[in-house]
């Protein structure tokens, strides 16, 4: 029987969102999804989840930033010894560059031009300074004020941009046509598969 119900775990609220639309496009449903207090917390409760995962179905979701030269490298480092429940992958660099690699919905979202979004979202340094790059360029104004920090205020991000991407991740964005141009998120979209269809076989 194919797997149905998936418990997660992620760094933070935009990722909760991608991770919950990417289950939900495998026909399965997300039961909870834990951590959402940052990178640091998430791996040292790693073990704890991979321990779950030998009696019930997970999915970890975690960015590599700069952390490791490539993903494979990174989850050896984190999580050497993989529970059979436990689908752990790694976002190339940003959870935001699977998000951009839909560049038809993202044009529309922020207002710009789809040639403007990059073709390649997995290589770039800093996907979610891209997406306020082009939310500075946006037609829209309310998309400008929510994504573009303010003058002054200290912050990476507008007041509004976790909102926004949340919105966009659960309404707009497709995952499977995203996965065209992100090899990572195909990777992962294939790994939440393997787990529905295997899980308990």
């Amino acid at each position: 029987m194919p797997v149905e119900y998936v418990t997660g775990a992620v760094e933070g609220l935009v990722d909760e969102a991608v991770l919950r639309r990417l289950i939900r496009e495998a026909g399965m449903h997300c039961v909870a999804v834990y951590g959402k207090e940052g990178k640091p917390h998430l791996i040292e409760q790693l073990p704890r989840y991979n321990n779950a995962a030998r009696y019930s179905p997970w999915c970890v979701l975690i960015d590599l930033d700069w952390d490791a030269s490539c993903a494979s490298e990174f989850l050896g480092r984190i999580l050497p010894d993989r529970a059979p429940g436990m689908v752990a992958r790694v976002a190339v660099r940003e959870v935001e560059s699977w998000l951009l690699a839909d560049r038809v919905n993202m044009a529309k979202f922020l207002g710009v031009r789809q040639v403007d979004i990059p073709r390649d979202p997995d290589a770039l340094d800093d996907p979610k300074r891209q997406v306020i790059d082009l939310a500075r360029r946006s037609r829209y104004r309310a998309i400008a004020q929510d994504l573009v920090p303010r003058p002054g205020s200290g912050r990476a991000e507008g007041p509004a941009y976790t909102s926004r991407m949340i919105e966009f991740a659960t309404r707009m964005w497709q995952p499977r046509e995203a996965a065209e141009l992100s090899p990572s998120l195909a990777r992962c979209i294939a790994a939440i598969e393997r787990l529905r269809d295997s899980w308990g076989s």
